[in-house]
């Protein structure tokens, strides 16, 4: 029996403000520096390139991968240091000081999709096509463990600061729970039934939301408690989510959808299309990668019509411009 949601929070609507041209290829992945004065972009034309996060200026254009750039990640801890994966096999690090590969991590038997950071650990996590998710000492590019379990690709990855737990979801449409120490599998999540494809962590509490063809779903940490599903429905494959410190969860899907969520009751406030710049199709809307800056006040979308476009809160909107029309769905009516 679901659990009644609590009332959505209000939230100001996001509206884009810059469209950035520049790839060549679908936009596939996104991260942001830890100063936030940058972004990088991962593309299909197999280039990352970093923008300034103010103005949107192409800063570098990074060569070296030789399949489309699936993930990226920049280090929080070595604030120089970014990394890279491809459906090349290709694990690299970046030294942003030199515009150089300065380590690369051979071991992924085929494309590499997803990479992940320790917050406190000077470690990197991966998944792919291979199914199994592998763990690196950056210090030393040595694989320190390989976890292995899912039976199909591993789409995304991320761990906890706290202790040393990992979470990956995969095509096989389960999530699981590692312990780092041992590599074993703390919990198997079964709640979907077709591939999951995102996974988002609250960056301030202890929860997590996962999306699929099926729906959003939102789970507890570190046990994996099923909290709740989002209230209405996509409709579309989300490829791509994450939640900002205010407690809004942005979704992309495959027709271009980009949808704002309520963390806390699951409600959607906002429901917006993403247009195709001039000269796509309109079967290239889809979104492949998001991501917020580290203040959460500003939204990146990475798309297949090779731009990446940049959102913010309309600060002009108020709860009586912009009412939450809350209704609870019929089942859980209690009156």
């Amino acid at each position: 029996m679901e659990r009644i949601p609590p009332r959505p929070e209000w939230h100001a609507p996001w509206k884009m403000y810059r469209v950035i041209s520049g790839h060549l290829g679908w936009v596939r992945s996104i991260a942001f520096s830890h100063n936030n004065e940058w972004f990088c972009t991962g593309s299909a034309d197999r280039t990352i390139k970093i923008w300034e996060t103010h103005s949107g200026k192409l800063k570098l254009t990074l060569t070296g991968h030789i399949g489309q750039v699936r993930g990226l990640a920049v280090s929080s801890r070595h604030p120089h240091m970014m990394f890279s994966v491809g459906d090349d096999k290709l694990v690299k690090c970046w030294d942003l000081e030199r515009n150089k590969v300065v380590g690369s991590y051979h071991g992924h038997l085929s494309g590499v999709y997803c990479l992940a950071l320790h917050p406190t650990l000077d470690v990197l996590l991966i998944g792919g096509r291979d199914s199994v998710c592998r763990l690196w000492d950056i210090r030393t590019n040595m694989q320190i463990r390989a976890v292995s379990g899912h039976d199909n690709t591993v789409s995304s990855v991320f761990s906890r600061s706290t202790d040393p737990q990992v979470i990956t979801g995969s095509h096989d449409s389960t999530i699981k729970l590692w312990d780092l120490r041992n590599g074993n599998t703390m919990a198997t999540l079964t709640h979907h039934k077709k591939s999951v494809r995102a996974l988002a962590k609250h960056p301030t509490q202890e929860s997590f939301a996962s999306a699929s063809a099926d729906n959003i779903k939102k789970f507890s940490l570190p046990r994996g408690e099923f909290l709740h599903n989002t209230l209405s429905q996509h409709k579309t494959i989300v490829n791509a989510m994450a939640v900002n410190q205010e407690g809004v969860l942005a979704t992309g899907g495959d027709n271009g959808s980009l949808w704002f969520w309520d963390w806390k009751s699951g409600h959607s406030f906002q429901q917006s299309q993403t247009t195709v710049q001039p000269g796509s199709l309109d079967s290239e809307a889809g979104i492949y990668a998001l991501s917020y800056d580290i203040t959460g006040s500003r939204l990146v979308t990475c798309g297949v019509d090779k731009t990446i476009k940049m959102w913010k809160q309309d600060e002009h909107a108020t709860p009586e411009t912009h009412p939450v029309n809350f209704k609870p769905p019929k089942e859980i009516r209690r009156f």
